[in-house]
């Protein structure tokens, strides 16, 4: 059965999703860093859509993110590119990610443009790792300072 949300959720929910984004592009054009991209916007969807959710766990989106991250920058450097690596970055993030109990569907995405881009290891730092743990940073405090934002997390690990 798909959740319902009250219409003040609502409200609540878009404006966590666009702090969120808007701060980062803040920071990114601060520091000259990218810690945004595509699969991190998808991962705002899950932190403030639907933070009960077990995919949007802290565990989750670090982990996940990052294995998909790692996944994808090394199959490029073994394989090079091409529609092989690319379904293989995904299906691994998949794979590995229910084996390690850190399943977030943006990770195949970030799997994804890693290998469609050719990504290089440093990728993984900014923005995988650091974008990701910015976002649950984020989540948690929006969670605590914004009068009817949903809990977040529910687990740390």
């Amino acid at each position: 059965m798909q959740p319902r949300f009250r219409l003040s959720q609502i409200g609540v929910t878009s404006l966590g999703g666009l702090t969120a984004v808007g701060l980062m592009a803040l920071l990114t054009a601060w520091s000259g860093q990218v810690l945004i991209v595509a699969p991190l916007g998808a991962s705002c969807v899950l932190l403030f859509g639907y933070p009960r959710s077990p995919l949007a766990q802290p565990r989750n989106v670090v982990l996940g993110n990052t294995l998909g991250g790692s996944l994808g920058v090394g199959l490029v450097s073994l394989l090079g590119q091409g529609p092989l690596v690319l379904a293989l970055a995904v299906a691994l993030t998949i794979l590995l990610g229910q084996q390690l109990r850190c399943l977030h569907p943006p990770a195949g995405g970030m799997a994804f443009l890693a290998a469609f881009l050719g990504m290089s290891w440093p990728f993984l730092l900014f923005p995988v790792l650091l974008g990701s743990l910015l976002l649950v940073v984020l989540a948690w405090a929006f969670s605590r300072w914004v009068p009817g934002a949903m809990p977040y997390p529910l687990h740390w690990l």
